[in-house]
Parts: structure tokens; sequence; C-alpha cells
């Protein structure tokens, strides 16, 4: 009887009905795929599966005996079920839709901040600043600088003003040196760049990272951000000119000229306060 309840069942199944299907299939497949990269994924699965097992037996019941008043009810559990699990499993389900906005796909459809490190790179900038700690920060941007890279240590690592400012403390090993960004990730530090002579009629001193930074971004369309150890002054080489800027406005002019394109900047201030910038 229950046998030829379901042959009946299948076989009254539409081309709708198996589409239908099929997308569910699809949903549930991709929904315990993205759980499964998340902590605690054994347990969602685990009570997913079950949840979805109890289910599909108690509708293949309803259906073969026609109990309408016990699947309305059924319906009503499945619904507090789900609110269930989402509740229960928010942290899970949040870190499973932080690693599908990483999905390279996906970012086409997302419009994120063209630059997010502009504002750690202040972060750092402005601590080494009031420290009086020298820093040398090179982010490329369309001209590779790959052949700097190969001269330092690599890292490979995510941008952040605490490791930024890890690696410019003067205990550091790697402090000596440039970092470089590359892809929005620190590529590598203790970097040598290429050293350029002083400014033409300038009678003001320009320490070795600021010649290093000028230089660089003559040969390049890199920014360098340049932090002096001995006045704490944060300056920004673009385009083969040097302009110091001032700690509040670091991060607009940081994304400023990190979004555009060989973009001039003012003329240096650093060479015509008659002090140092080393």
């Amino acid at each position: 009887m229950l046998f030829d309840r379901l042959t009946h069942l299948f076989d009254s199944a539409t081309t709708r009905d198996y589409v239908e299907i099929f997308i569910l299939a699809v949903a549930l497949f991709l929904l315990l795929r993205l759980l499964g990269k998340t902590r605690g994924a054994g347990l969602v699965r685990g009570l997913g599966l079950i949840v979805l097992g109890i289910f599909l037996v108690a509708q293949v019941v309803i259906a073969s005996f026609d109990l309408k008043v016990l699947g309305r009810v059924l319906d009503y559990l499945l619904t507090t079920a789900t609110l269930g699990l989402l509740v229960i499993f928010h942290p899970e389900m949040r870190r499973g839709l932080m690693l599908l906005g990483q999905y390279r796909y996906l970012k086409y459809f997302v419009q994120s901040e063209e630059y997010p490190v502009a504002e750690k790179l202040a972060d750092a900038a402005t601590a080494m600043s009031r420290e009086c700690v020298g820093a040398l920060i090179v982010i490329e941007r369309e001209a590779s600088v790959a052949q700097y890279i190969e001269t330092g240590v690599r890292l490979d690592a995510c941008v952040s003003a605490s490791l930024l400012r890890a690696i410019f403390c003067k205990r550091s090993p790697l402090h000596d040196g440039a970092v470089i960004l590359s892809g929005g990730r620190i590529a590598a530090a203790a970097c040598q760049l290429p050293l350029g002579l002083p400014p033409e009629n300038s009678s003001v001193h320009m320490g070795m990272r600021h010649r290093s930074a000028l230089c660089m971004s003559e040969e390049t369309d890199a920014v360098l951000l340049v932090v002096s150890e001995e006045s704490g002054r944060v300056s920004l080489a673009v385009n083969g000119k040097l302009e110091t800027v001032p700690l509040d406005s670091l991060v607009q002019r940081l994304r400023v000229v990190l979004s555009t394109r060989h973009q001039p900047s003012p003329p240096t201030t650093d060479t015509a306060s008659g002090r140092s910038a080393a």
C-alpha cells in the first residue's frame, strides 16, 4: 500500500517539481560546503542533516497518507527549527559569510574601498612620528618593483600598523631599509632602494631615506611614505616630488595619491623649512 502510494507520487511529479528539487539540492550543497570552512562545521552539518532527514521522511509519510493537518504542523516546526539553528549557530554563519566574501568572482559584485591600506599606513606613520622612529615604505602601483623586493627579506604578510611598527623598531633586524607593499600586502622588508643625489640649489641636508624616496618616485610610479627619525615629520614622495603631510590629513592624502595615476604632488616643504629631513 505504502509502496504503491510512493510510486504514484513519483509518477505524478512534473518537470517543474524536478527543477525545484534540483535548485534546493544545489542550494543545500553550497550551504554545507560554506559551513564546512568554519569552526563547528561538523556539528552544524550533523544537525542540519538530521533535521533534513526527519523532514523528508515526515513529508513522505504525510504525502502517502494525505495528512494535511500534520503537514501544516510540520511546516511550522520546520520554520521554528530553521530559525533556531540560525540563532544557535550565528557565529558560524557569520564566519561563513566572511569567507564567502573572499571568493574572487564575488569581488566583482562588491564595491569595496579601493585602497584599504591607507588607514593602516596612516596609523603606523602617526605612531612612529610621535616616537621619532624612522621609516621608509614603498607602495607599489602600476609599475612593478619586483627587482627591489628581491633585495630584501620576503614576508608576504597582511598590512597592519602593529607589524609595520615592529619592523621599524630600532631593535628589529629588519628596520634598516624599506618595506615594500605589493598587491595590498607586505611583500618584503629591509629592501635596498636606489640612492639619488641631493636636490640642486638646496643648502638643506636631506637624509638618505628622503633621497631614496625621491629617486624611487622618479624611476617608478610608486608612492613612498617617509617618517623622519630626527623630527618625526611624515612625507610622501610621488612623481619625483616630496611633500610634508600633516598627520590629521594623512589618510585622505594617501587615498588621493593611491587612487590617482601619476598625480603631481605639491612642491616639497621639507627643503624649504631649513631643517634636516633625515
